[in-house]
C-alpha cells in the first residue's frame, strides 16, 4: 500500500513539473510580443515565413523562433543586426535552423532580445584572427563606436549551395560561423511608427 501511494505521490509530482515547465515561460513574462519576419523576393513564392515570440523574463528574454514553408531539409543562421536590409549595419550571430522534409524549423534562444539590445566599442583593441580566408577574412582589430541598438532580425542561407537550391542568387556572404553564407532568407520589418525593429517592443 506504501508503495503504490509512494508511486502515486511521484507520479503527481512529475506530473505538476511538467506543467510549469511548459507554462512557466509565459506565466513569468514581464512583457512579450510576437512578430513575422518576411521572405526575400528570391524565397517569397514559397511563401516563406517566420514567426517570432519574445517572452521576457526580467533579467532575460526567452525568444522562439519559428519557420514554415521554407526550402526543406536546409540549414540557416540567425543574427541581430542593425537594419533588416543591406548593409546591415552591426550584426551579431546568435545562432543555427535547420528545416525538415515540410519546410518546418523552431529554435529557442535565451539572452537579451529588447530595446536595450546593443553594442558598443569603447575603443580599438586587438582581436583574434579565427578566419583568414578570402573574400571575408576576420579583422584584426575594431574600430571604436558609441553604443549602436541592435533591434532587428536577419536569417541567412548557411550555404550559397542551399539558395540556389531555393532559386537565390549564388553569393556568398559572412553570415556564418566560418563567414561562408549564402544570402538572406527571411527579415523583420521597421515599425513605421517608431522607425525601430521589433524587439524594440520588449522594455
Amino acid at each position: 500500500m506504501k508503495r503504490k501511494i509512494l508511486r502515486m505521490s511521484l507520479a503527481v509530482s512529475a506530473a505538476l513539473i511538467i506543467a510549469v515547465l511548459a507554462v512557466g515561460t509565459a506565466a513569468f513574462a514581464a512583457s512579450s510580443t510576437t512578430f513575422g519576419m518576411a521572405p526575400n523576393a528570391c524565397v517569397h513564392p514559397l511563401k516563406a515565413h517566420g514567426k517570432v515570440t519574445v517572452n521576457s523574463l526580467g533579467p532575460v528574454e526567452v525568444m522562439d523562433v519559428t519557420l514554415n514553408h521554407m526550402p526543406k531539409r536546409t540549414a540557416f543562421d540567425l543574427f541581430v543586426i542593425q537594419q533588416p536590409d543591406a548593409p546591415f549595419g552591426i550584426s551579431w550571430y546568435l545562432g543555427d535552423m535547420k528545416t525538415d522534409r515540410n519546410g518546418h524549423a523552431e529554435q529557442r534562444f535565451i539572452g537579451r532580445f529588447s530595446r536595450e539590445t546593443f553594442a558598443v566599442a569603447p575603443g580599438t583593441t586587438s582581436a583574434p584572427v579565427v578566419d583568414s580566408d578570402p573574400p571575408f577574412p576576420d579583422a584584426s582589430s575594431n574600430p571604436a563606436f558609441n553604443p549602436v541598438h541592435t533591434l532587428h532580425l536577419g536569417l541567412w542561407f548557411n550555404k550559397p549551395a542551399g539558395a540556389v537550391a531555393a532559386g537565390c542568387p549564388n553569393t556568398e556572404t559572412p553570415f556564418n560561423g566560418d563567414h561562408t553564407a549564402g544570402v538572406q532568407a527571411l527579415h523583420t520589418n521597421t515599425n513605421p511608427i517608431t522607425n525601430r525593429g521589433p524587439l524594440d517592443a520588449i522594455h
